[in-house]
């Protein structure tokens, strides 16, 4: 970094950053043997991060026990099967599902050897599912569902949800439809700035055996920026067998509940219920407050006076023409050639503003304004009091429940034995990878830091960040380098300066570097600030030299001092505080 920037100087600067460079290296070195870890920060700015930061793309293998996992790496669909059923209550020109799919790699950032699974239709129906390797039984193991997903085109109006679709006699994926059983619905939906993320499963009823969907409570964070970013994010469920649930969204919690007591409707039905047969009485009096029945109005109260009245203080301006109307014909109009008077009527010129009007207070009949009528009252109503007879709000009395149940394991419901993909969509090319199946949530991580994690990297670094536009900004101005190094390098080497004695001197000498370094920026500025067109006093410019030359001089001793002390090999060892005979700084202004 210090010789890219001491390219971009010249003379005494560039000089000068070299030496900040050895001794920054110098400190480094100390450091390291301290055990502190440097780790090197990349900056890149074009689609090529991938090849220069060395990202290798490998296909991501799962660990541990998983019941599905999917890259489509190998761009082969030969485990999917396309719906070739129809959709049920919907137009004949829209009923098939007949959306189209292909595997490729994504439009932007994408990694090479990196392929995904891609909607490619818009205003279609697309159904494709797939088999688990083996069915999962909601028993003991916690459920984790996981899988990628990137709006490379934005989103109107459309879903990137999955279904995991219940393990029944009837299960036919070349019959999946929008009303195949399914136990688990999870993923991303939007419409207009109507933005979910659902998390829906089907609970049976034990009584009748009834299915009714069950819905999460929205997400506790604003989910529009994952829809519009076009950038691949990571959605995660994790189900557990206590009846809790977590979801994730690029590995960050959004919402999280129960499922006896975070869904809508709830899985538990209340014991008592209102009894339908009861009737409110016809006397049940419900109002809690009635008009006084013993106030009177008083005599002095009229109704009748009105809110307004014209100000009695009022008085017509000095110069008001009452018989000059406001408007007069214009005199300058003329008749229509076609005007028809037996057709039209009579022609009359338009109206315009009378112009003897323009330079006084007003024309026309004078009225005084109106003001508010300090006698208006309005009409008189008796004050309100409370109602002797007020006996409540009325409802209807409790009785035992008939479809009452209690559920306490809503957890285990119907097994999954297939992930399928059934979506309309007003939006095409979104791009979904690296489904993953586990009943581990750390089987699932490491599946996510060896797929998504490196999209992640490829995609950051190929977007100006705030640590590539700070590398973008230095690229015009490399004076910019310094003022990083001070603002991240001053704590830091404070920190060190009274923490490890071993690289205090080394701390003083950057400090000397950095003093000497705007102390000949200061004067160079000085310089090119002095007008050109004046001759300058041959006494001053000797001067000047004389004194740049003690400064280089004072450099260089300064230098061998420091390279000297760094040879001594019997610096004294403190408790990490120095002593005030053993560093004396002087910060000169």
């Amino acid at each position: 970094m210090f010789v890219r920037v001491a390219r971009a100087c010249s003379g005494e600067r560039a000089s000068v950053v070299m030496h900040i460079g050895r001794v920054f290296n110098s400190a480094k070195s100390a450091l390291t043997e301290r055990g502190v870890r440097f780790d090197s920060l990349f900056f890149c700015t074009d689609a090529r991060c991938d090849e220069r930061n060395g990202v290798t793309y490998k296909t991501p293998v799962p660990t541990g026990e998983v019941y599905f996992a999917e890259t489509f790496d190998d761009g082969s669909l030969s485990r999917w099967q396309l719906s070739k059923t129809m959709k049920e209550d919907a137009d004949d020109d829209i009923a098939k599902y007949d959306g189209k799919w292909e595997v490729e790699a994504l439009k932007e950032n994408k990694v090479p050897g990196d392929l995904g699974l891609v909607l490619k239709s818009r205003a279609k129906h697309h159904a494709i599912a797939a088999m688990l390797d083996k069915p999962f039984v909601f028993k003991d193991k916690p459920l984790v569902v996981q899988y990628e997903v990137n709006f490379e085109d934005g989103i109107d109006c459309g879903g990137a949800y999955i279904k995991l679709l219940s393990d029944t006699e009837s299960l036919n994926l070349e019959q999946f439809h929008d009303r195949t059983p399914y136990s688990i619905m999870f993923g991303p939906d939007k419409c207009g700035e109507d933005y979910k993320l659902h998390f829906i499963f089907r609970h049976k009823n034990p009584l009748n055996g009834d299915l009714e969907e069950k819905h999460a409570k929205r997400a506790d964070v604003d989910l529009k920026k994952f829809y519009s970013d076009k950038k691949t994010h990571l959605y995660t469920l994790v189900l557990n067998p206590d009846n809790s649930y977590e979801i994730f969204i690029d590995q960050s919690s959004v919402s999280k509940g129960n499922l006896l007591t975070d869904v809508i409707p709830p899985v538990n039905p209340p014991k008592e219920v209102d009894d339908s047969k009861d009737r409110k009485p016809e006397d049940w009096d419900e109002r809690a407050k009635i008009p006084d029945p013993e106030a009177v109005k008083p005599d002095d109260w009229d109704e009748d006076a009105p809110a307004m009245v014209e100000d009695p203080n009022a008085v017509q301006p000095e110069g008001w023409l009452d018989d000059e109307p406001e408007l007069v014909p214009d005199p300058s109009a003329l008749k229509p050639d076609d005007w028809d008077e037996e057709m039209d009527g009579e022609w009359e010129a338009p109206q315009v503003p009378n112009a003897a009007c323009a330079e006084v207070p007003g024309c026309g009949k004078w009225k005084p304004p109106m003001v508010n009528n300090p006698h208006y009252k309005g009409k008189w109503k008796a004050p309100l009091v409370d109602n002797p007879n007020y006996q409540g709000v009325w409802s209807p009395r409790k009785v035992t429940n008939p479809d009452y149940f209690e559920d306490l394991y809503p957890f285990r419901m119907s097994a999954v034995h297939a992930l399928g993909l059934e979506l309309w969509s007003m939006t095409s090319n979104i791009y979904f990878d690296n489904f993953i199946i586990t009943g581990d949530k750390e089987v699932a991580d490491r599946w996510a830091s060896d797929s998504w994690g490196l999209k992640r990297l490829v995609a950051s670094a190929n977007e100006p960040g705030v640590f590539s536009q700070l590398a973008l900004a230095a690229e015009e101005r490399p004076w910019l380098w310094i003022i990083y190094i001070l603002t991240v390098g001053l704590p830091i080497g404070l920190g060190v300066l009274f923490c490890w004695p071993k690289v205090r001197k080394i701390i003083i000498a950057c400090l000397v570097s950095l003093t000497i370094s705007t102390t000949i920026e200061q004067e160079q500025e000085g310089l090119t600030n002095t007008d050109n067109g004046e001759a300058a006093d041959e006494s001053q410019d000797r001067e000047e030299e004389e004194e740049e030359e003690e400064e280089e001089e004072e450099e260089e001793l300064e230098e061998e001092e420091v390279e000297e002390d760094l040879k001594e090999d019997d610096v004294t060892k403190s408790n990490g505080t120095p002593s005030d005979d053993e560093v004396k700084i002087t910060f000169v202004t």
